[in-house]
């Protein structure tokens, strides 16, 4: 992993006086997060006129914040030989199109076999921004969800486009399969998301949550179903997933989200098919960032996976 540490100096502006310093810094756009920086600033790394802070210290106009980023904490992760499907290469990121029930990063019940393991094995010199167990991740994709996935290759690298995903300067378009057809051909879901009052595991629309946003287009309609197009204004937790099932058109496949709604499918057949469909219906087919290095818009598209297609096919043969 690549590692330079330097100081970073900040003068807290008139405009920034009464922020607390977690936010002042998360918002610095160096690239980090509220969490990292809380960590930073208990261990000793950030300080505020000289002197050891709080991350919740209130600031006032010319505080002098400084910054001294700890060095990445080497990984003990393995790197692991997987075949991948690389959409695109340079020396600052890699772009590629993940299959369904590939793990992004080790956690509980996965301890490798994911892929950050195989990037690890591919690269050699992914970012370590992401910390120990995340190294060159940017963003995640489910388990079993495929498509497009990009992954840092430097720590510049990984602060900007962590930023580009934190002000939503990205792209993100998503292809799903629902049950049902929406009324409408183009619109919008703008219901905060949070995690399930009861059901921890579970995501779901909340008064109260993180705002989520969700623009949709209806791309092809079918007898009980629909391929649905999405593109993510916000990226939270199973969004396109919670956002359609709100609407009433949860994802083909889906077994937390979908219920029994293939019963209300007419054919018996399909509904067989549908109801034994083994995973969400769900691809990240596009998305479109700005290269971290040049600064020019760069898109990757990932074409839909064999399972997706066939499932198309057989929809299709229905109309």
């Amino acid at each position: 992993m690549t590692s330079q540490v330097e100081t970073v100096r900040l003068i807290v502006p008139e405009k920034d006086a009464g922020l607390r310093l977690d936010r002042f810094l998360a918002a610095a756009g160096h690239g980090w997060s509220r969490s990292q920086v809380a960590r930073w600033t208990a261990e000793g790394h950030v300080t505020r006129n000289g002197a050891r802070s709080k991350p919740a210290q209130f600031l006032r106009p010319g505080d002098v914040i400084e910054v001294v980023p700890p060095p990445p904490t080497p990984s003990d992760l393995i790197p692991q030989e997987m075949a991948l499907d690389v959409l695109f290469e340079d020396e600052h990121l890699i772009a590629i199109n993940k299959p369904a029930g590939l793990v992004i990063h080790p956690a509980a019940g996965n301890p490798d076999g994911t892929l950050v393991n195989a990037l690890l094995a591919y690269c050699r010199d992914l970012s370590g921004v992401g910390g120990v167990e995340r190294p060159g991740i940017v963003h995640r994709l489910d388990k079993d969800t495929s498509g497009v996935l990009i992954a840092a290759k430097s720590d510049a690298a990984h602060r900007a486009l962590s930023l580009s995903f934190r002000w939503r300067t990205t792209d993100k378009r998503y292809l799903a399969v629902v049950y049902g057809i929406p009324r409408l051909d183009e619109g919008v879901v703008d219901a905060p998301i949070a995690r399930h009052p009861t059901e921890r595991k579970r995501m779901a629309v909340v008064p109260g949550g993180r705002p989520a946003r969700t623009l949709y287009r209806v791309r092809e309609r079918f007898p009980g179903c629909a391929l649905v197009e999405c593109r993510l204004v916000t990226g939270r937790t199973h969004q396109v997933r919670v956002h359609m099932a709100h609407l009433g058109h949860a994802l083909v496949g889906d077994p937390v989200y979908a219920g029994r709604q293939w019963r209300a499918l007419e054919d018996a057949e399909l509904a067989a098919l549908c109801r034994d469909f083994p995973r969400q219906a769900l691809h990240a087919w596009r998305l479109t960032i700005t290269h971290p290095a040049t600064g020019v818009p760069m898109t990757f598209e990932a074409p839909l996976p064999a399972d997706i297609e066939g499932l198309l096919v057989v929809l299709r043969s229905r109309r």
